[in-house]
């Protein structure tokens, strides 16, 4: 965990950041880690909880699915309550809910409170997901807030590759319970992370931004202060204080971008990849110990460039970064499906230079990107709420693809998988292209202040074409 830190402190290291923000991104950003990390640890816990449980197909899915179910419960109900209580609040429930978690599944006598626990988990996924970038976005000064809501991706790639090795890890020295399982370790391990993320969240201020929406400008006023953010934080009169509905059209385009991102994010064919990149590169000829080595390298690659998108986020900007992303995951989808059909033996670099090649436009545009545009384009009043929508989106498109994804590779094969998931991210391009302003360097009042006047201007124009 202090690698962890340091990594994030060494990454966020911008004259505009104080020690105060850093602070701030490095405790926030836990909860990240804790979302990789409760998602993937039970990769290397699955056989051994079914071998102790004797348990059924049926039960082995409902224990991987209870995770997924009280996600999509945390993501219904959080966006709305932290537009009410408030942010802080939230994400000191969601630290709660992950170290009672990973104290429950350590010390469940049975089968059933084990699946309490894994569901307790799975709401603190859901509303992490929702108020960490949430959070991020609003107390980041606006010419760093992409690079600082990115952290968060990178933070959940880490908490990934932290689960793998802390599993390799507890089998390697046998460090098991007291009854002689080694499962009850691994997810112990988690209630470290947990327990930092819980203490850190009582050392952050509330969301000024939150406050200001609630009417309180002192208060607010005071936290910016101190994390010296020096813009002028003036919510639109139209707005503040009032009730604003997500479907109204004024922001039918911020809504459209915010369900469109996580969705291409999903069928970006990174799924594929992450979940059966060892049964599709067996597929193609590799040996089982190549296709897991292989497997460990995209993982590592994952983390690595995704630290391009909080290089560049915040000078190149959103539009281009996504775009140059996903025409190259495009292309390199397309050559990786040109390169299965050939001889393994032979071409194999390059079918994996190609996944590669996919893994870093992915890591830099379509990943990132998802978080830092849903975080930023709807006005205050709503955020959260269209927060929580946008994130739900993605959860039901992961299990969506989670689920197609081995009927694909069955019926279609390896390569036409990989074509339908390059005409997939050639969408998003022409979607991003069409839809998304650049946001780079605006603060969030401004951009909420461009969807009102462009609705304005395009209500002018009808009313003048009618005359």
């Amino acid at each position: 965990m202090y690698v962890y830190t340091y990594c994030l402190y060494v990454l966020s290291n911008h004259k505009i950041m104080n020690a105060s923000f850093k602070l701030i991104i490095a405790i926030v950003s836990l909860g990240g880690l804790l979302f990789g990390f409760d998602m993937a640890v039970v990769s290397g816990i699955i056989p051994l909880v079914k071998s102790d449980f004797g348990l059924s197909p049926l039960q082995e899915g409902l224990f991987v699915s209870s995770a997924l179910i009280g996600c999509i419960l945390g993501v219904a109900f959080a966006g709305k309550l932290s537009d009410k209580y408030g942010r802080k609040l939230l994400l000191i429930a969601a630290a709660a809910l992950f170290f009672l978690s990973a104290i429950g599944c350590s010390l469940s006598p049975g089968f059933e409170l084990l699946l309490v626990a894994r569901w307790l988990s799975g709401v603190g996924v859901g509303v992490a997901s929702i108020v960490v970038p949430l959070y991020i976005a609003e107390v980041a000064p606006s010419k760093i807030r992409g690079r600082a809501v990115t952290f968060y991706q990178l933070a959940v790639t880490i908490g990934i590759l932290v689960a793998y090795l802390s599993n390799a890890l507890v089998l390697h020295y046998e460090w098991h319970w007291f009854d002689g399982t080694y499962w009850r370790m691994m997810f112990l391990i988690g209630a470290l992370p947990a327990l930092l993320f819980w203490i850190g969240l009582y050392r952050i201020p509330e969301s000024p931004r939150w406050l200001m929406q609630q009417g309180n400008d002192t208060k607010a006023s005071a936290i910016m202060r101190e994390l010296e953010i020096h813009e002028i934080v003036v919510t639109p009169s139209s707005t503040k204080g009032a009730k604003v509905s997500l479907f109204t059209p004024v922001y039918r385009q911020a809504l459209l971008l915010g369900l469109l991102l996580p969705l291409f994010s999903q069928l970006s064919g990174i799924n594929a990849i992450v979940y059966f990149g060892p049964t599709i590169l067996l597929q193609s000829g590799l040996s089982l110990s190549g296709s897991l080595q292989t497997q460990i390298w995209f993982g590592l690659a994952n983390v690595i460039f995704t630290c391009i998108a909080i290089w560049k986020v915040d000078s190149w900007g959103r539009r281009p970064l996504y775009l140059v992303g996903s025409a190259g995951a495009t292309i390199s989808l397309l050559l990786t499906s040109w390169f299965i059909n050939y001889n393994i033996q032979l071409y194999g670099w390059l079918l994996v230079l190609t996944i590669l090649g996919f893994l870093l436009c992915f890591a830099f545009s379509i990943g990132p990107l998802k978080f830092v545009v849903a975080s930023e384009i709807f006005p205050s009043a709503i955020r959260g709420q269209a927060m929580a929508v946008s994130v739900l989106v993605m959860w039901i498109a992961d299990a969506l693809v989670g689920q197609l994804t081995p009927l694909m590779l069955s019926s279609w094969g390896s390569a036409w998988t990989f074509r339908f998931f390059a005409v997939c991210c050639a969408i998003a391009f022409f979607a991003v292209f069409y839809l998304l302003p650049e946001t780079k360097g605006k603060s969030l009042e401004e951009i909420e202040a461009y969807w009102l006047n462009k609705f304005k201007k395009k209500q002018k124009n009808e009313n003048t074409n009618l005359k």
